[in-house]
């Protein structure tokens, strides 16, 4: 469901390996890879025969000949080296591609090849596991089962939680994750008496789709306009709108994909099936007269290839 989706990235911090901690490919590494690597060394480049989306590439000989990752052993991987170089031509990312690496991304790195490298499938082919009842310091904190591993990581840091928030503060924050707008003087009045009722209601304001699609429609490139040097309008909005109304809807997250990426092609499609792949559509365009069609019909391949791989 989209709504349960929406509220988990609005109230989930990053929460990376610490201390002694065993690091997690999935959880530590993957999000660094992903943000500084991957541009060059992923699914479709592959430069210097690395990439680090496949675990046998990541872990295999490149064309220099060297292993970027040897499981266990830091000082015989050529990544650690690359990423800690001072030399222009060796240190990755290259300067004109990115910046640096942050020291503790590194040591980050460092840790897990120490540990062995443990490489995982990406979260979504990792099937859900029972997970264990977390040990806290106070067993009265927790209002919720969530709430226990919270204080837990909170004990680990050698960290109080904060004083609860008023109503009036918790229904400020709610408000805005939830639609992008402070609360009503009619919520604020009646939050003492049923917070979850509030809550039903920010879910049922039309504000709540317009608020999450956003989020979704800047992903997808999402654009009134065709770019480039006119910059001339276009008229997608319709395609804005379905992303509204499936998240006011709660549409499945599975039929929310299976629209957007193919939708004309279901059995007996309806119009808002056929709408949805609009989403292919969110593409610079050239209207000027001489341009090479192939030329840009390729470009938006790429740019829709992209997209979807950085979407889903």
């Amino acid at each position: 469901m989209l709504r349960p989706l929406s509220l988990l990235l609005s109230i989930l911090p990053a929460a990376l390996a610490t201390g002694g901690e065993r690091v997690e490919f999935n959880r530590d590494i993957r999000p660094i890879l992903t943000k500084h690597c991957t541009a060059c060394h992923g699914g479709v480049k592959e430069a210097g025969g690395i990439s680090f989306i496949y675990r046998e590439k990541a872990l295999g000989r490149g064309k220099s000949g060297e292993r970027p990752i040897v499981p266990g052993k830091p000082a015989e991987s050529d990544m650690l080296r690359r990423l800690r170089s001072s030399d222009p031509d060796e240190v990755m990312p290259q300067p004109k591609l990115g910046p640096p690496l942050a020291a503790a991304e590194i040591a980050l790195i460092e840790r897990w090849i120490s540990q062995g490298a443990d490489w995982q499938n990406h979260w979504a082919f990792v099937p859900p596991r029972e997970t264990t009842v977390a040990e806290i310091s106070d067993e009265k904190w927790p209002s919720a089962s969530l709430d226990r591993f919270i204080l837990q990581r909170l004990d680990r840091e050698n960290l109080k939680p904060s004083p609860e928030a008023s109503p009036a503060e918790w229904l400020r924050r709610v408000s805005f994750d939830l639609t992008g707008l402070p609360p009503a003087p009619e919520d604020l009045a009646a939050i003492g008496t049923d917070p979850a009722a509030a809550v039903d209601r920010l879910l049922a304001s039309s504000a709540f789709g317009e608020r999450w699609a956003a989020v979704w429609l800047d992903l997808a490139r999402y654009s009134d306009t065709y770019g480039f040097e006119k910059d001339s309008p276009r008229d997608i909005w319709p395609f804005r709108d379905w992303v509204i109304r499936a998240f006011n809807a709660d549409m499945p997250y599975d039929q929310f994909t299976i629209e957007q990426l193919a939708g004309d092609l279901l059995p007996n499609a309806t119009a808002d099936q056929r709408l949805a792949t609009a989403f292919h559509r969110n593409t610079q365009t050239k209207t000027e007269g001489g341009t090479d069609d192939e030329e840009f019909r390729v470009a938006a391949v790429i740019d829709r290839t992209n997209t979807t791989w950085t979407v889903w």
